[in-house]
């Protein structure tokens, strides 16, 4: 006579550990976790609360997700903070990988010797700006300017525009950054006007820098006046540039955006960038600019406190080599083909029941960079109710909502991946 007692059904741990999905997750997490969850599933099904055949799936839902975990990114933001900016070209992920043994960072392998860290990144950065005389890295763009306010201006002053003193994310502003490293700020102008006398009559005998910053993240119309570097650079002072989103060279695309090679022969004495903007590498701190500056940079103790890993000169060396970038792509992606590939992607819902609409959408550039420039795109519209199941599936969907509806643009979205979108909508839907 057949046992009618469920709990007698309850699958085996070495059965359970044996399953392909279970066993996969040992090699990520180890034996003793993935068993610890699939003892608590068990216990579960013993008491009633989950039947015999839900204890796998109750086992693999109770282990943790990967962390961090890979979005689609279907907002329109090219350079979307939350989601970490600038994707790494496949070049970039490859050196990222091979780094991650023992590698020649800091090792000449023809002669055995010690070489200078990280040289190939070094090279590289200082190829594409041929009009920095040195460059220097350090592991992100406010670390850049630390450094630079540290080592050139600790105990004296930097003279910066009212209207330059920003807020740079998460709460983190300007001022306070740079008063941490012991300079004094010599505020001048106001908030919407300064001009070049206002800098000249700030300058004296405890003058380390004047320090111009790109207000990345907004935009100020109307009476206004700012100095460019050009006019700085006649002061007979160092002339330090923030110009914040790592454009090594103009891009017709944004034309108001500063550049490195641009801000440096207008005059600026040193530049420093993030590289993990418009660059569309890792994050790193850009400093590029007059040899001896560089190099008082480069020997100040604080340096060594901030010195990029090996994964990140990898990864920026293989970014600065490499012939485009996915945040390249995504910026000067076609419209039109844009549309198409939406399109598609609608008409292979409607042949499986799911009824979605192609919309025109405005996609930005984001992560502090060219505030005023919008992008022309096209979106997937979809019901809102569509929005949390998708960014919380797998793979997560992240799209924006806008008068009731998802909006999914795939400027952001790699073509190859259109299909797992698909598949993750017709998950919800169906």
């Amino acid at each position: 006579m057949r046992d009618a007692d469920p709990r007698r059904r309850v699958p085996r741990t070495d059965t359970l550990l044996a399953d392909p999905g279970l066993a996969a997750a040992v090699d990520t997490l180890g034996r003793d976790r993935v068993k610890a969850a699939i003892v608590r599933a068990q216990q579960r099904a013993r008491r009633g609360e989950i039947t015999p055949d839900e204890v796998r799936d109750a086992a693999l839902a109770d282990l943790p997700a990967p962390a961090p975990r890979a979005v689609l990114n279907a907002t329109g933001v090219v350079l979307h903070t939350n989601l970490g900016r600038a994707p790494l070209s496949a070049p970039a992920v490859a050196a990222l990988v091979a780094a991650a043994g023992h590698t020649d960072v800091e090792l000449d392998l023809r002669t055995g010797r010690r070489a200078r860290r990280g040289r190939d990144a070094l090279d590289a950065l200082a190829a594409a700006v041929p009009d920095a005389p040195a460059v220097h890295v350090v592991n992100n763009g406010a670390a850049a300017l630390v450094l630079a306010a540290t080592a050139l201006a600790a105990g004296a002053e930097i003279v910066v525009s009212r209207g330059e003193l920003v807020e740079i994310g998460d709460g983190f502003r300007l001022p306070d950054l740079l008063e941490s490293t012991g300079a004094r700020l010599r505020e001048v102008g106001t908030t919407n006007r300064t001009t070049l006398a206002d800098y000249a009559a700030a300058l004296g005998p405890d003058t380390g820098f004047v320090l111009k910053v790109h207000p990345s993240n907004f935009v100020v119309r109307g009476f206004t006046s700012a100095v460019p570097v050009r006019d700085l650079a006649t002061l007979g002072v160092p002339v330090v540039a923030d110009i914040g989103s790592g454009l090594l060279a103009p891009d017709p695309l944004l034309p108001d955006e500063p550049d490195a090679a641009t801000t440096l022969r207008a005059g600026a004495h040193l530049v420093t960038a993030s590289g993990d903007k418009l660059l569309g590498g890792p994050q790193a701190g850009l400093l590029l600019g007059a040899a001896d500056l560089v190099d008082r940079l480069r020997r100040h103790p604080l340096a060594r406190a901030l010195r990029v890993d090996k994964l990140t000169l990898a990864a920026l060396a293989a970014t600065l080599h490499a012939p485009t970038t996915p945040t390249r792509a995504a910026l000067h992606a076609d419209p039109a083909a844009l549309r198409q590939r939406v399109e598609r992607l609608r008409d292979r819902l409607g042949e499986d029941g799911c009824k979605a609409e192609v919309v025109p959408s405005t996609a930005v550039v984001g992560g502090g960079g060219a505030p005023g420039v919008e992008l022309d795109s096209w979106a997937l519209s979809l019901p809102e109710r569509y929005a949390e199941p998708l960014r919380t599936g797998e793979p997560p969907v992240l799209g924006r909502v806008l008068h009731g509806r998802l909006l999914l643009d795939l400027r952001c979205v790699p073509a190859d991946a259109d299909q797992a979108v698909r598949a993750a909508i017709l998950r919800v839907g169906g």
